[in-house]
């Protein structure tokens, strides 16, 4: 039985490999054409150090402690010549995907179909019998080229891969080069070429509450996100707070509440900036954090939002004396033709 790993690049591709349990990780992905820095085979130099960031695995007693210290290995550190997985894993590699000889997956898919959420938002689907391979983190993104152009514009994935289908929240930008396509051209069953997936922002495993902060369409890589622990489940207690700048902006309510009831610990509230809002809870997401959503820096924090939210949310915690266990964050700006 093969397993699946996932090798993070320090430049944000994500490839995916099969390993075998009779193969090292480092020798499965030299064989699928990736080549890892090593230069030994014997766990003696520690080149091809990396980060197992989940899963389970075995390294064995074939290496030395210059290559690798036991307080390295109790951290989650890994030599891939000595790696034997035993389960699916999410391994950091500290080098580029250029210097490993590899780079972005590039797919092909067609619109399955445009709605329009809101005056802000719109969704699109994208069906095609080779996505049917595309395997990504929840969370991650891909760079979707503009048909007509050869202009591409980065999208969190807001769903999972299911039977060659997959979907996007997309801002309604004024003079937007993605926008008008998909407002005034796109049909069903136009072709669209995808390219990744990157991203340093996905799911990692669940260990502690987690709290996440969405803002605008950066609520589409924590549908992705959810759509996947509702299928794993999860022991701790997991909220959401997604804020807008004006009512016409919440999208994607229903699906929330579905989630909600196909998560048992899963709670989510929405806000909207605008003062004049009719929306039962208004201002910003820092005056929705309670203190229960922080438990005293226990938790992990996830949040997706344009840079001004970023830096919002960063000043909040000093501002609380809190330092979360980990925090994890995406930018994103709107971009125009």
């Amino acid at each position: 039985m093969s397993h699946k790993i996932a090798l993070n690049f320090e430049d944000g591709v994500t490839r995916f490999i099969e390993v075998t349990p009779s193969e090292t990780v480092a020798d499965a992905a030299y064989r699928q054409g990736i080549n890892i820095p090593l230069d030994c085979r014997d766990g003696a130099c520690g080149t091809c150090k990396c980060f197992a960031e989940s899963g389970a695995y075995e390294l064995g007693e074939e290496y030395i402690d210059d290559a690798l210290t036991a307080e390295e290995a109790a951290e989650g550190y890994v030599l891939t010549c000595q790696m034997r997985a035993k389960g699916d894993c999410v391994v950091r590699v500290p080098a580029s995907s250029q210097v490993c000889k590899t780079g972005q997956s590039t797919y092909q898919g067609a619109i399955h179909e445009v709605r329009r959420l809101s005056d802000s938002t719109l969704s699109l689907l994208l069906q095609g019998d080779a996505l049917t391979d595309l395997v990504f983190l929840p969370g991650q993104y891909v760079n979707l080229q503009v048909p007509g152009s050869e202009q591409s514009r980065a999208y969190s994935f807001s769903s999972v891969q299911k039977d060659g289908r997959v979907s996007f929240l997309i801002r309604n930008v004024c003079g937007g080069l993605m926008s008008r396509f998909l407002t005034e051209q796109a049909k069903v069953g136009d072709p669209m070429s995808l390219a990744g997936p990157l991203g340093s922002f996905y799911l990692r495993p669940i260990k502690r509450p987690l709290l996440l902060l969405a803002g605008g369409t950066g609520l589409a890589p924590f549908t992705a996100m959810l759509e996947t622990i509702a299928e794993l489940g999860s022991d701790h207690p997991l909220h959401l707070i997604y804020g807008v700048t004006h009512d016409g902006d919440l999208v994607e309510m229903d699906r929330l509440e579905a989630l909600a009831e196909r998560i048992p610990n899963f709670t989510f509230s929405a806000c909207v900036a605008n003062p004049d809002s009719q929306w039962p809870q208004t201002g910003y997401v820092t005056q929705h954090i309670g203190v229960e959503h922080l438990n005293d820096g226990d938790v992990d924090i996830y949040l997706c939002g344009p840079p001004p939210m970023v830096e919002a949310v960063s000043h909040y915690l000093r501002e609380q004396g809190i330092s979360p266990a980990n925090f994890y964050y995406e930018k994103f700006a709107a971009s125009a033709a």
